[in-house]
C-alpha cells in the first residue's frame, strides 16, 4: 500500500508513466499536451495545436520546489522542429490514444472541439476492427466495417505519434462509394474490392452497435461524490469519493479521509486529501450517508438516503453560492464555480472553490477543464452533498430566496457548458424570434437584469419569476432551456391579452421585448433622443436612412449616424442598453447587401449634452456643422464638430459660405482639460446580434475579450421526430467571425458571401437587430 500526495496525482491522473508509487503503469518516453486557449496577439502557434516534451525532462521539472509556469515543448508536426515556451495552465495533458486519434484531425479548431466535447473521442476508443459503423464521406453518410485502425503516415523525431485512422471496408448498397482497395499513397493496410475502401480520422466515424459500459467507474453502485464506508484492522471508516482511476484494468479511489488512520505517517496525515493506491473493485465499496473513504475485499450495504429527503438542502443553490460540504473531518465551505454533468456520471454535479487548501485540484477533473481557481483549492461533488453555508443563514432574507441571480456565463464557462448540441434555448412552434431575443440579451450579459429584480405589480409577478427562475437562470448555470419554459413564458404573455397568437405565430423581437420591458415589467426606456428641444422615450431604434446616403457597405457606426442625422436627433443621455434595428423594410427586404457590425460604437457626437473635441485641432468644441456632416473633407460622412478658431477658418471657404454652424451646449462648469487630447469619449460595446434569414432568426453573441470569442445561436439548428418530434438547439463557436470583422472595409467588400468562412455570412449579410451595451453605465441604471 502507498500513498501519494493530491498534487502528484492532479498532475499524473490522467497519464499513464511511470512515478514512484504508482505501480507498473505503462510508461512513454514524452508527454503530450493540447493547447487549450492562447494569446489574442500570437498569431501561432494555434489553439488545438498538440506539443510534447521528454517524460524525464517533465517529471524533473514538475519536481522542483516551485513548479514552473511555463514549460519549453515541441510542436507535434513532421517538418517541424521548432520549440515554444507555453503557459501551463494553457494545456491539457494527453494520453497515446487521445494524441493518435486527435493527430488524425488537420483542423486545430476541429480538434480542440472534439477535445472538449469528448463524446466523439471517448466513442472512438472503444472501435476495434470488425466492428460496423457508419462513415461520413462528402457530407453523405455510408455504411461499412472496419478493417483497420492505425497511422497512415509514418513517425518521425518531429511527429513521434501520427494520427491514427479507420479504414471501413463499406457494405451493402454502399459498395463502390469509396476512394480506394485499402490501399494509402501505395501502400496496402487491409484489402477490399475497388473502390470499397475508405480512410477517415474517427470524428466522421459512428458504430451501429449500442455502447457497452464498461464495469468498475460506470457503475451506478459508485460514483464521484459518492460517500462511502469501508474497514481496516476490523474498524468502520467513512469517507468521500474525490476522484475514480481505472489503470491498466485495476481501480483506484481518491478519497477525503479522517486523520486517525493508523499505518501513515504524521507528514501525510497533515494534508487531509491524499490518493490511496488499493487494489479495489466497485462492488467492494458502497455508497452510504455522510461518510467518504474505500474498502478493500469486504461488501457492505448501501444506505442512500432518499433523493426527496435531500431536496431542500440544494434546492435554489446555483453559481456563486455559497456552500458547505462534510466531510471526513468536519464541514469545509467553498463557492459553487460550476454546475453540471460529468463524463459517465448521472447526477448534477458542482465544482467547488474552497476556502482553503483542502481540494485536489485548481479546476481540473481528468484533465478536462471547468473553472480556474488556486492549486487544491478545486473540489467535485455532486450537487446534492452541498448545503447553504450555514454561517450566514441567519442573515439570508426568505422572502427574496426565489429571486436569487446567476450571472453571466464567463469565457471559460461558455467554452465548457453552453457550446453543443442541446445548448442554448430549445425552440418550439415559431418561438424562434423570442429564443434568439432571450439568448442575446442574457446569456453573457447582465446589463438588463435589472428587470429581472425590479418590483413588479402581483399579477405580473409569475411572468418575471417565469423569466428569472425557468430561463436566464438554467440558460447561465446548465447552458440549456426546455422548450417547455419558453411555451410557459408564451402562454402567461397570451393570457395578459396583449396578443392572442402568441403560443402559435412567429412574431418580431421588438414587439417581444416591447411587451415584456414595458408593458409588464415597466423597465425605464432604455433610449432618451432629444429632438427639436424634447425628450423623446423608447426601447429600440429603428434606423431610418434618406435617399441620399450614398452608402454601399456601411458600418453600423455610419448608419447611426445617418439616421440621427436625417431625422435631426441627438442622445439626450448615453444609454447603458442601445438596440438597434438596421434598415430595412420588413423581413425580407434588406437595404444593403451587406453591413458590418461596430465592434464599438462612439455616441461622443450624438449627445445633446456634453464636451466634445474640435475635430481640427481637438481643444473644447464649440460649433457644430449639421452642413458638413457629408463634406469628405475631414471624413466621408460623421457629425463635424469645432472650436471657434477652426470652425471660421473651414467656414471661410468659397465651399461653405452656406452654411449655417450653430452653438453647442456645453454643460455649466465645465473646466476644459490642460491637454484636452485626453478627454474622454463615451463608447458603447456590441455584445450581441439578431439575423433572420427566411423567417427565422439566429443569433450571434460576443462572449470574450478576444477577437475570436464570439459563438452562434439556433434554437432549431436540427429536429428529432415529426409531428411529435422535439427541436434541437445548437450553440457553437464561430472563431471565423473575428476574423472578417478585423479586415478593412475595402478587404470585406471583395468577400463573396458564398464563399465566407462557417456562419459568417449571416451575421454580415442578414443582421436584423444589433445590441450595444454601456460597461460604465450598466453600474447606474
Amino acid at each position: 500500500m502507498c500513498a501519494v500526495c493530491v498534487f502528484c496525482v492532479s498532475l499524473y491522473s490522467r497519464y499513464p508513466f511511470t512515478s514512484p508509487g504508482l505501480g507498473n503503469m505503462a510508461s512513454t518516453d514524452n508527454v503530450y499536451f493540447i493547447l487549450t486557449k492562447k494569446d489574442e496577439w500570437i498569431a501561432f502557434p494555434k489553439a488545438g495545436s498538440i506539443f510534447f516534451m521528454p517524460e524525464n525532462k517533465f517529471i524533473s521539472e514538475m519536481k522542483k520546489s516551485s513548479p514552473p509556469l511555463k514549460l519549453r515543448m515541441r510542436l507535434m508536426k513532421h517538418h517541424s522542429g521548432r520549440e515554444y515556451d507555453l503557459e501551463t495552465n494553457d494545456m491539457e495533458q494527453l494520453c497515446v490514444e487521445e494524441v493518435e486519434l486527435l493527430q488524425a484531425l488537420p483542423d486545430d479548431a476541429e480538434r480542440l472541439r472534439c477535445f472538449r466535447e469528448r463524446h466523439d473521442l471517448q466513442a472512438a476508443m472503444q472501435l476495434v476492427i470488425g466492428t460496423e459503423v457508419t462513415v461520413e464521406e462528402a457530407g453523405k453518410k455510408f455504411r461499412g466495417v472496419i478493417q483497420y485502425t492505425g497511422p497512415i503516415t509514418s513517425a518521425s523525431i518531429s511527429c513521434p505519434i501520427p494520427g491514427s485512422f479507420f479504414g471501413i471496408e463499406l457494405q451493402g448498397p454502399d459498395r463502390g462509394k469509396g476512394h480506394c482497395d485499402g490501399t494509402y499513397r501505395n501502400v496496402r493496410y487491409f484489402t477490399c474490392d475497388k473502390n470499397c475502401g475508405i480512410f477517415a480520422p474517427f470524428n466522421r466515424v459512428s458504430s451501429l452497435l449500442p455502447s457497452v459500459q464498461e464495469p468498475s467507474f460506470q457503475s451506478e453502485r459508485l460514483e464521484l461524490g459518492d460517500r462511502v464506508t469501508y474497514f481496516i484492522d476490523d474498524k468502520c471508516r467513512h469517507g468521500m469519493v474525490l476522484d475514480l482511476l481505472e489503470i491498466g484494468g485495476r481501480c483506484f479511489v481518491q478519497i477525503s479521509t479522517v486523520s486517525n488512520i493508523p499505518f501513515f505517517n504524521s507528514k501525510i496525515i497533515s494534508n487531509p486529501f491524499f490518493f490511496v493506491c488499493l487494489f479495489v473493485f466497485y462492488i467492494c465499496i458502497m455508497p452510504q450517508p455522510n461518510t467518504f473513504f474505500i474498502a478493500e475485499g469486504e461488501s457492505m450495504d448501501v444506505d442512500t438516503p432518499p433523493e426527496a429527503d435531500t431536496d431542500y438542502l440544494y434546492m435554489g443553490l446555483s453559481l456563486n453560492s455559497m456552500v458547505e460540504v462534510t466531510l471526513g473531518e468536519g464541514n469545509t465551505y467553498g463557492i459553487i464555480r460550476w454546475i453540471g454533468k460529468l463524463p459517465d456520471r448521472s447526477e448534477t454535479m458542482v465544482g467547488l472553490e474552497l476556502d482553503d487548501n483542502k481540494g485536489v485540484s485548481d479546476g481540473t477533473f481528468k484533465g478536462q477543464r471547468y473553472f480556474n481557481c488556486p492549486m487544491k483549492r478545486a473540489l467535485f461533488v455532486k450537487l446534492s452533498s452541498c448545503r447553504p453555508d450555514s454561517r450566514f443563514q441567519n442573515q439570508t432574507d426568505h422572502s427574496t430566496a426565489e429571486l436569487q441571480t446567476v450571472p453571466p456565463m464567463s469565457t471559460e464557462q461558455v467554452e465548457q457548458l453552453l457550446t453543443g448540441r442541446m445548448k442554448g434555448i430549445q425552440g418550439h412552434c415559431n418561438s424562434c424570434y423570442m429564443d434568439a431575443a432571450l439568448f442575446s440579451l442574457f446569456s453573457c450579459s447582465s446589463v438588463l437584469d435589472s428587470m429581472l429584480f425590479k418590483s413588479t405589480p402581483p399579477q405580473d409577478a409569475p411572468i418575471q419569476r417565469t423569466l428569472l427562475n425557468d430561463i436566464v437562470n438554467p440558460l447561465r448555470s446548465n447552458g440549456f432551456v426546455e422548450g417547455k419554459h419558453i411555451m410557459k413564458l408564451r402562454q402567461q404573455l397570451q393570457k395578459h391579452g396583449y396578443s392572442q397568437s402568441f403560443t402559435t405565430d412567429e412574431k418580431d423581437p421588438e414587439e417581444f421585448l416591447s411587451v415584456i420591458m414595458h408593458h409588464i415589467l415597466a423597465l425605464d426606456p432604455l433610449l432618451k433622443l432629444s429632438a427639436a428641444g424634447k425628450v423623446q422615450e423608447s426601447y429600440c431604434y429603428q434606423i431610418f436612412l434618406d435617399q441620399n446616403h450614398r452608402l454601399v457597405l456601411p458600418t453600423v457606426q455610419q448608419l447611426l449616424e445617418h439616421s440621427f442625422h436625417s431625422a435631426g436627433l441627438k442622445l439626450a443621455e448615453v444609454p447603458s442598453c442601445l438596440i438597434l434595428q438596421m434598415p430595412r423594410f420588413g423581413k425580407k427586404f434588406k437595404m444593403f447587401d451587406k453591413i458590418i457590425p461596430s465592434l464599438e460604437l462612439d455616441v461622443t457626437d450624438l449627445l445633446s449634452e456634453g464636451p466634445q473635441q474640435c475635430m481640427v485641432c481637438g481643444t473644447l468644441a464649440q460649433i457644430e456643422c449639421i452642413d458638413c456632416f457629408k463634406d469628405p473633407l475631414f471624413s466621408p460622412t460623421g457629425f463635424k464638430v469645432f472650436c471657434r478658431n477652426c470652425s471660421e477658418q473651414v467656414h471661410s471657404h468659397p465651399q461653405r459660405l452656406s452654411h449655417k454652424p450653430e452653438s453647442l451646449e456645453i454643460p455649466k462648469g465645465y473646466v476644459e482639460r490642460k491637454n484636452p487630447h485626453t478627454m474622454i469619449r463615451d463608447k458603447m460595446e456590441l455584445f450581441a446580434v439578431l439575423c433572420i434569414e427566411t423567417s427565422h432568426y439566429v443569433s450571434f453573441v460576443k462572449y470574450g475579450p478576444n477577437t475570436e470569442d464570439w459563438i452562434f445561436f439556433d434554437s432549431m439548428a436540427d429536429r428529432q421526430g415529426e409531428t411529435d418530434g422535439f427541436n434541437i438547439p445548437e450553440v457553437h463557436p464561430c472563431p471565423e467571425v473575428g476574423e472578417y470583422l478585423k479586415m478593412s472595409p475595402s478587404e470585406l467588400a471583395h468577400q463573396a458571401p458564398r464563399d465566407m468562412k462557417g456562419v459568417a455570412k449571416r451575421l454580415f449579410c442578414d443582421a436584423y437587430m444589433c445590441l450595444y451595451q454601456s460597461t460604465t453605465m450598466c453600474l447606474y441604471r
